[in-house]
């Protein structure tokens, strides 16, 4: 009994000790795992403790042998746990990594697809600028080929009229005796001027600086192009235009006297001061 009871005594600290030895050799950097390892091992003390205790009384040779086999068998699960922990971990670990790669990858792509975006919006800006720089020269060219296409006017005549009793018109300078101004003026010639029907506004400036106009006698607002103000007219007038000089007239009738003094008349074609002259009334 003696011999037994030492030879279960050797092979429990054999056991035990060989136990904790690969339990230790398992330990590694996860906390969790180890804090594992260490209430594996009081739970293995334990185990030696209670065979200990047993084998302090021969009758319990049998009782202590059943149990270091318990030992044996809870060593051996408790290393096969954490070998599986341990490979879990590590595949944990490989697709965390792999996760990190994608991320990685996937943040990369949004980088570039971010740059490729900011470089589409400046390219986008660029053709803004160009298309506007092109569309702000399109404009000039085409206010002066506008400004080119305005028919000049020249021998600008002003001449105050009297409707006399028979129905005959007679000249007269005087403002009191007038009631009708005719106003008559050439037309030059213009290459660049298209064919076809072009309108001449004629603008009265009286002494005071107003514009004679009546709206039921066709005067209106026009646009001066050369500086974007809205000027009243006295009258419009149409002709019909083919490039070469001619000659145009427009009466203008009141009705209402006219004042005495220095009158101004201006002459517009596409909204461009086509002529200018001065007259006065005594």
């Amino acid at each position: 009994m003696y011999d037994e009871s030492e030879q279960l005594k050797a092979e429990l600290e054999k056991q035990y000790y060989e136990a904790l030895s690969e339990l230790e050799e398992l330990r590694g950097s996860n906390d969790e795992m180890n804090a594992l390892i260490e209430q594996q091992k009081v739970e293995l003390k334990d185990q030696k403790d209670k065979i200990t205790g047993l084998l302090k009384d021969s009758r319990n040779l049998g009782a202590a042998r059943k149990e270091l086999n318990a030992l044996r068998a809870q060593a051996e699960g408790y290393i096969a746990e954490i070998n599986q922990l341990r490979e879990q971990n590590e595949v944990l670990t490989s697709e965390n990594t792999q996760l990190s790669e994608n991320n990685q990858q996937l943040n990369m792509s949004l980088e570039e697809q971010q740059m490729a975006n900011a470089e589409l919006s400046s390219e986008r800006a660029v053709l803004v600028s160009e298309k506007e720089q092109l569309e702000e020269v399109r404009q000039q060219l085409s206010r002066k080929v506008n400004i080119a296409s305005v028919i000049k006017v020249d021998g600008i005549e002003v001449t105050g009229l009297k409707t006399k009793k028979s129905g005959r018109d007679v000249k007269r300078s005087n403002a009191d005796n007038i009631d009708k101004l005719q106003v008559c003026f050439n037309t030059t010639s213009n290459d660049v001027a298209e064919d076809g029907t072009e309108v001449f506004f004629v603008r009265i400036i009286n002494p005071l600086g107003e514009t004679l106009a009546i709206e039921e006698m066709g005067s209106g607002v026009m646009t001066n192009n050369a500086n974007q103000e809205q000027v009243l007219y006295t009258q419009a007038k149409e002709m019909d235009y083919s490039g070469e000089a001619g000659n145009l007239c427009t009466l203008w009738t009141p009705n209402q006297p006219l004042q005495e003094g220095s009158y101004e008349l201006e002459i517009y074609n596409k909204g461009y001061l086509a002529g200018t002259t001065s007259f006065r009334l005594k």
